[in-house]
């Protein structure tokens, strides 16, 4: 895997994974601590199966990116 890197001051080269990882901060941790990185790990896994199959995204047209997919 390698790490991807946007120019300096300029979020729109990434925008996708930094809309995710905003929504994560937002949605999900803001309300979780975690003793260990275990459990953190655990807790952003659910939150990605989360995000995938139960969160409705209103630019997919208000569906989850599974059933998107499908209608793909």
């Amino acid at each position: 895997m390698m790490c991807s890197m946007s120019r300096k001051g300029n979020c729109w080269d990434n925008a996708l994974t930094e809309r995710f990882f905003g929504s994560l901060k937002r949605e999900w941790l803001t309300v979780n601590l975690y003793s260990t990185r275990k459990d953190a790990i655990s807790d952003v896994r659910a939150y990605i199966s989360y995000y995938n199959s139960h969160r409705i995204h209103t630019t997919l047209g208000d569906v989850t990116p599974i059933e998107f997919e499908k209608c793909a």
